[in-house]
């Protein structure tokens, strides 16, 4: 993918009967991977719908699916990241899984937590904004489990990969990781993180994200951060971004991500593109949008979701042939929502 990444006029039709849901599970962040067995793997988020969905930052867990044709339909294999218990950072939470392959090993980074408290039930439910809650949303760490199949078996690390770093930009969490493994074998780690708390009073998030950047020279060496502050700076006081993709086209680095509120690319939640030739000095693409906050689908309809999120490409010889997002069921808002997913959306060739 050259020049400018714009990937409107790219997203074709998505298959109806595609992507990956779970009757009784919210499902979201689907990151996908093509396993040495020709299949294709899914990896993604799920947390109970007898619980509400805000109940993602208490007891979420990443799972595997697999398909034989990459829009799927993907079905439920496993739980790849249970809890473990609170005396690990993620012991009580898994999210925002991103799959990467480096050499023989597949790396898998996610956001961990834990929290203090008993386990959500219907009845004793950690809603926001619950001391338990917030406890959790603020332990958020980025976790790595290596793997020499897609199929494990897998070993977490103990430790956080990034952890915060107390009186910087990047003080509160660590999470949404974006791994890019490079060329020459290094590894490049994108990250969200912002210095402002939820409202203790109404746990609404009043602050900023921005996004960070870290590499390792492999991927089971230290994280270094390239710069003590954010890599892309924005003039809008509004402006702010998260759940970056990033990759190497072979020249340069890419990046797309969200638009939290639209004071980039002109739409609210929809995606805005950059690109570095170092990952260390990033620009945005002009125009600055990616893609637009819509879905074309299989049978017609072209919906236009209250979310579109972590968007996540699969890359085949190369080339990018299909984007995944995280959606639901309502063009109004989560709280709407009966039903979230993973929709794949083919990418038609680059003209």
């Amino acid at each position: 993918m050259r020049g400018m990444v714009d990937l409107r006029a790219q997203m074709r039709p998505a298959p109806v009967d595609g992507g990956f849901a779970l009757p009784d599970y919210w499902v979201w962040c689907g990151s996908p991977i093509r396993g040495d067995d020709g299949r294709y793997h899914l990896f993604a988020s799920r947390w109970p719908r007898s619980l509400s969905f805000a109940h993602w930052a208490v007891c979420s867990e990443i799972v595997r699916a697999s398909a034989d044709r990459p829009e799927g339909p993907y079905r439920f294999e496993e739980v790849v990241l249970p809890r473990r218990g609170g005396g690990f950072f993620d012991g009580r939470m898994t999210h925002n899984p991103a799959i990467v392959r480096s050499g023989d090993t597949f790396l898998l980074f996610y956001t961990g937590a834990t929290y203090e408290g008993p386990d959500p039930t219907p009845e004793d439910p950690a809603e926001q904004p619950s001391a338990r809650w917030q406890q959790s949303w603020h332990n958020k760490r980025i976790g790595l489990a290596y793997a020499k199949s897609v199929r494990g078996p897998w070993t977490r690390l103990n430790r956080p990969v990034l952890d915060v770093r107390p009186g910087a930009w990047d003080s509160v969490i660590t999470s949404n990781a974006a791994p890019c493994v490079c060329p020459d074998g290094r590894v490049l780690l994108l990250y969200k993180s912002t210095p402002d708390r939820h409202d203790p009073h109404d746990g609404r998030f009043r602050g900023r994200f921005h996004l960070g950047g870290a590499i390792a020279s492999s991927w089971n060496q230290p994280f270094e951060r390239l710069s003590d502050e954010p890599l892309l700076r924005f003039d809008r006081p509004d402006a702010h971004v998260e759940d970056p993709f990033c990759w190497h086209d072979g020249e340069r680095f890419r990046a797309i991500m969200k638009d939290m509120t639209g004071a980039i690319g002109g739409e609210p939640q929809a995606g805005v593109a950059a690109e570095s030739s170092d990952g260390r000095t990033w620009r945005l693409s002009d125009p600055p949008q990616a893609y637009a906050r819509k879905v074309r689908w299989s049978d017609g309809r072209t919906t236009r979701p209250a979310k579109l999120e972590r968007p996540q490409l699969l890359s085949q010889h190369g080339k990018p042939t299909h984007i995944f997002f995280a959606t639901c069921d309502s063009e109004v808002g989560l709280d709407r929502a009966t039903r979230t997913w993973v929709v794949a959306i083919p990418l038609a060739d680059e003209r």
